[in-house]
Formats: structure tokens, sequence, C-alpha cells
């Protein structure tokens, strides 16, 4: 900080967006279409004492601009906009609110909710026609001009999308209670990279770490009043910033040590052969509906920073279900959403993104489109190109179910997959036809366009809903922790407890829960698309039947990985699953099966009866009977696809039933079946088995055997 800033500012440059050092000052850009009048204001390091104010150029294309000479990184600085108070048409400009710049790199301050960060006036007559006059600076987050950006090592791995193996996975949730990582490295970025965490994520067989929120977020002002967070992070503020919460406790009151914390997580995570995925939530903000706070966005330009309604603009479209909706299709707000995502791939080195109600990204006037404007720029962007793109495929609003309906690279998250397997498994709740259709892809929502089985993000269980072990361990939801009267969360979720609700120590009911964990670990592991396991899944993480966990608190956390407990055999059996899956080309197959394969690297797959007879039409509407197996034939190798003519055949046996099932094994030419996996465990892997003889399958496993020549 000098010992006097400049009298004046700059006309500047009208980019970037933010505040940038550079030429022996900081360059500040501000959008903001319906503003008269922007300042910058400056305050002491700080944050309490505010300095100076500075009016800032323009408006150029939209963007106030300034160049303040002879100051640097460090400074500490806010925003004030003038314009309409007109609630009914959408403008909520009030100068006496401190804003927060939307791009703010390292934000600074110890938020604390108070009606002071109100536009208006709360409890007056006139309700939000009314105008609060109080000066909120000394409450307010304050963004720091940051060190000028170094470019991320070029060290990820970028894998193919075929090769990816999602691992969800909350940061601190991971690491809170891990033996072997030091205390003062729990629950931080610097935990998740520690050797001990890869070395699990290297013994499971994952690829890709999907991180739930990582940006800089508060919890909403209804948790703080029960005395709650959100652990989940999903309410972004500062979409530049990484979240403190989630540092090392040295390091969370320095956001560039924070930063620096999770670029060096990034590249440890690289060096292993990892990569790292975002989950980001572009859909709301936490200044809440038009009822709520003004922090940033709202005191900028309400009216095109979010969607309003049509029929009265006094009001936000709560399409996201959290008060208000980002206006992306808005070019303005498309540009910020674009600059936060190559930030975050150039500057902190990230391997891609997951968008949490994705729908809401190529919404209009007229509902969701695949050709919207931010889609088109996405795809043309050079910087994005190379990264994964996945969609949680719906949102609040209305006809927001759009699973199969992102363009290009996009990979979805796939429901019907999660209810199809859990049903399958836990009471055969769905016919064999169903099962077979989404364990090849889901050729229904995804063979169109040129896309690939992999487009399918296959899962049984993810942070909203469930743990494994909770499906099977509960009949209901138990979310009375979260103090809405068990009224949140998914009612309905397939689940089934084996007739004890919740632990138990009896043996018999342990082992058949267990025994279906496994079943279905298999299925999700061995489908066709992109397999994505649950953080702690594999080691048995139960959340008490809470299928809403993002908000429980106390000295233990439901959401925390319980390692002093974890099963350890079931971690083992997940990757053995995942080295099968690796190990034979059919298993990652990433073209479509085809009845009669005509073209090099194409496959064809079979199903058949525990009879050993291929399925006919009457077979798959049986509704009595649920055990069938598949045949996978390899193809040819061709360029693409050099290991598929050395591929071995297949036959995967799957028996939801209560007894075991006899399978004839199918002829398979020279040769016989060998067994390599048993998801029950109660055969022998390598145990032999000639053509045309059969095989006694235990209940409730899936069993896969592969052709060998003597």
């Amino acid at each position: 900080m000098p010992h006097s800033l400049p009298p004046l500012i700059l006309r500047g440059r009208p980019e970037p967006m933010g505040a940038l050092a550079r030429d022996g000052g900081v360059n500040f850009a501000v959008f903001s279409q319906h503003a008269e009048k922007i300042e910058l204001c400056v305050f002491d390091a700080s944050g309490v004492r505010e300095l100076k104010r500075y009016t800032l150029h323009g408006p150029t294309d939209q963007t106030f601009h300034g160049f303040l000479p002879d100051v640097g990184p460090g400074l500490v600085y806010g925003l004030r906009a003038h314009g309409r108070y007109q609630p009914q048409a959408g403008h909520r400009f009030n100068p006496n609110k401190l804003l927060l710049d939307p791009c703010a790199r390292e934000i600074v301050g110890a938020f604390r909710w108070t009606g002071v960060h109100h536009g208006y006036a709360q409890g007056h007559p006139d309700g939000l026609r009314s105008f609060d006059t109080r000066d909120n600076a000394l409450h307010a987050l304050k963004a720091r001009v940051p060190e000028a950006a170094v470019p991320a090592p070029d060290s990820a791995p970028r894998l193919p999308t075929a090769d990816l193996a999602l691992y969800e996975v909350h940061v601190k949730a991971f690491s809170q209670l891990h033996p072997q990582i030091p205390p003062e490295l729990r629950g931080s970025y610097a935990g998740l990279a520690h050797p001990a965490a890869i070395a699990h994520f290297k013994a499971l067989g994952v690829t890709t770490l999907s991180l739930l929120p990582v940006h800089y977020h508060l919890d909403e002002p209804s948790l703080v009043d029960r005395g709650l967070v959100n652990a989940w992070g999903y309410n972004t503020l500062g979409f530049f910033a990484a979240d403190p919460c989630l540092a090392r406790p040295a390091h969370r009151d320095d956001p560039a040590a924070v930063n620096a914390e999770f670029r060096q997580m990034v590249q440890d995570l690289h060096a292993a052969g990892l990569e790292v995925v975002l989950d980001v939530v572009f859909n709301h903000t936490p200044e809440g509906s038009e009822a709520g706070s003004t922090l940033s966005f709202r005191g900028l330009d309400n009216a095109a920073w979010y969607m309003l309604r049509q029929d009265d603009a006094s009001h936000c479209e709560n399409i996201s279900g959290c008060g208000n909706t980002l206006n992306v299709s808005h070019p303005k707000v498309t540009q910020f959403v674009l600059d936060s995502l190559r930030y975050w791939v150039q500057v902190m080195g990230v391997d891609g993104f997951r968008f949490d109600l994705a729908p809401v990204l190529g919404r209009g006037r007229h509902g969701f489109d695949p050709n919207a404007a931010f889609f088109t720029a996405l795809r043309q962007d050079p910087v994005l190109a190379r990264v994964h793109l996945i969609a949680e495929p719906w949102d609040a609003g209305f006809d927001g179910y759009q699973v199969g309906r992102f363009p290009g690279r996009f990979l979805e998250w796939n429901d019907k997959f999660r209810d199809t397997v859990r049903r399958y498994w836990l009471y055969r709740g769905v016919q064999r036809g169903e099962l077979a259709r989404r364990f090849t892809g889901s050729s229904d929502l995804f063979h169109h366009g040129q896309r690939r089985p992999s487009a399918s993000v296959n899962f049984i269980a993810v942070h909203d809903g469930f743990t494994l072990a909770d499906v099977v361990s509960y009949s209901a939801k138990h979310n009375e922790a979260n103090g809405e009267g068990n009224r949140d969360g998914r009612d309905g979720e397939p689940c089934a407890n084996f007739g004890v609700e919740g632990p138990t120590s009896d043996p018999a009911t342990l082992a058949l829960r267990g025994r279906v964990q496994r079943a279905m670990l298999a299925t999700l592991l061995l489908a066709q698309g992109t397999p994505m396991l649950g953080g702690g899944d594999e080691i048995a993480r139960s959340q008490g039947g809470n299928n809403n966990a993002y908000c429980a608190n106390g000295a233990k956390p439901l959401g925390w990985f319980d390692w002093p407990n974890a099963d350890l055999g079931l971690a083992r059996f997940v990757g053995e699953v995942l080295a099968l899956r690796r190990a034979e080309p059919s298993l990652r197959h990433d073209r479509w099966f085809q009845s009669h394969p005509a073209a090099p690297g194409e496959r064809s797959l079979v199903w058949l009866t525990p009879a050993g007879r291929e399925m006919q039409v009457s077979d798959w509407h049986d509704e009595h009977s649920h055990a069938f197996a598949c045949k996978i034939l390899p193809g040819e190798a061709d360029d693409e696809h050099p290991s598929a003519g050395g591929s071995a055949r297949l036959l995967l046996a799957f028996n939801p039933d209560i007894l075991p099932t006899r399978f004839t094994l199918p002829p398979c030419g020279e040769g016989e079946w060998q067994l390599s996996l048993d998801s029950s465990g109660q055969l022998q892997p390598g145990h032999a088995v000639p053509a045309n003889q059969t095989l006694l399958v235990p209940d409730h496993a899936l069993v896969v055997l592969r052709h060998v020549v003597a």
C-alpha cells in the first residue's frame, strides 16, 4: 500500500474484467448495463477505513473502467453503483451499499449476515419499494488486488474420455478424520493431495477427482439462524477465489496463500496422474430472492445479472430453487462465466467442470436451448476445448429435466442409471430390458448426434441422496438433523433396509447388505459409459439415513469419512473391479454395440437367459424372471482401437434373486470360460468352466467370466 493515493484515476481499459496489476498500477473494469456511475472505493489494509473514492470512466460497451497509477497488489477495494432505484422495473441501485467485485480473486473480511446489507428498508410499509440509506461498508466483504497471475504448469494428464473413472469427493469430508494425514492438514486442499490420500485414490483406480464446490461461498441466513453451515458450498459468491474454509488453518486468513495451496494441490495430484474437475455453481448467488441482500451482482445491475419475471420485474425467476437465477443468456454474463472457467484452467490448473443445474446455462425466455449462446461460446473457446465438461442435466424450472440434450463434448449425469440399478438389485423393481439399456450406455438418451456411450455419467450414489451404505440400510430418509422437520431431501428414493432400519449387529443382515453393495458397485464400474463413484461409498460411509446432509453440523458432521471404521475390504473390491475394467478393452468400449459388427473396432453384445439361449421378446417382458447374462464379442482392431483384436470374449451373469441360479455357459469355440470376478466372493477367481456346462451363480451377485484358450 502506497503512503499516498493518486489524486485522479486514469481512463484505463475496459478489459479484462476485474482488477489487474499492470504497467505500474492497477486497471479496473466492471460490467453494468444500467448503472449511471460506478465508484471505486479504496480501503486501508484492514478493510475498515475507506481512504479515497474514484469515479470510474465509461461506460464502454457496458463496462466502467479506470487505471490507478502507482499502486499495486495488496490494494483493498470495493464498488458503489449509482443508478435508478426502481424495483418494479428490476433496478436496485443503492450507492449506500459497498459491493464486492464479481471478479475478485482475493476476498478479505469476515462476513456476517445483517439487515444493513439489504438495499431496501426491512419492515418499511413500502416493502421492497423502500430505500435503505444505511452504509454497509464496515460489514461488507472487499476485494484485494492480487499479484500478477502465473500460468499453471502444463502437467495435466489429459486422459481420454473413455478411460475416465470419476470420484466425487468433498475436500474437507475426505481427510478430516484420516489418521494418516497430519492434523494440521486434515480437511484441507493440502490434505486431499497428501501421499496417504493419493495412495487411496491410486489403489481404487479412479482417474479423476470431481470436487464439490471450492469457490468462495456464504452460508445461507436460514442455516446461520439454525446454527448450521452449508458444508457442501453450493452458494458461491466469489467465482474466481478458492474457498478459505477448505484451506489449512495457517492459510485461511490470507487469500493469496489459500489460492496457492489450491494450485499446489492440483499440481501434486497431476504428478500422481490424477485429474481434478470442479463442481461449479453458475446458476445462482447468495443474494437470494428479491427480498435478499445486496452484496455484489444485485447492486451492480440486478436487471442484467439476474433473470427477472417477465410479468413482474420486481421479482426474480427462481429456476435454481435458491431464490435467484443468473442470467447467462446476457452476453456479459456469458463472458463472466467463460472468464472464470478459463482462470481455473489457466491459472489454477484444473482439468474440467461439472455444472450444477446446468440447464440454467442454456435457458432463454422460451426455455432450454442446447444451441444457446453460452454453449456455442463454450464449445468455440480454445482454452476450454481441452477440458472435461459435465452437466447436471436438470434444474428447478419448468421443463427442467434435460438428460441427453446437452451438446458436443458434454458428459451428463444419468439418474436413470442410478434408479434402475438400485431397483434391480434391491427388490427387482425393473424388468431386465431396463437394466440392459442402462448397462450399455443408455442409448435411448445418448445415441444421437454423434454422441458416444461415455456421454452417460453412471452413478448409484452421490452427494445428493443416500450414500450407498444407507441405500441398503434404510427404507426412508432421516433428515431430522437438518432442522426442517424431515421435509427436505428426496422422498421415495429407491432403498431397502433388508429387515432392520439402520445399524444392526445381525450377521446375516450385514452379509446381505454387503453383497448387494458389491453387486451394485460392480454393475456401476463395469457398465458402458463413464463411471462415477460417490466418495466414501468404497468404505461403506453412512450418513445415518440423512439423504440431504448438506448442512449437518456438530462435533462430527455426517458427511465426514469415518476412517476409523472404514470397510477396507470393500475398498479393495472396488480396486479389483476397476482393475478389471482397465484390463478389458470391451469394458471401456466407447462405441455403440452392434448386432452384426461391420467395421473395425466395433463389438457385438448378446443377451442370454440363464439357460444359455438368446433373449426373446417374451423373455424381456417376463416380470417373474430377473437373472440373465450378456456375452460381449470383440471386433477387429483399428487405429482408434488397437487393442480390440486382442480382446477376449466376456460373459457377465446377473443374479439379483434370493437363491443361487444355474447359468448354462454359451459356446465359445476352443478354450473355456474362466472366472474373473464374483461380486459375492463365493466363487474362486481363475475357476474354469467348459462351454455348455453350468455355473451356479450365487444370489445377489454379478459374475464375470473371460474366454481363454489353453
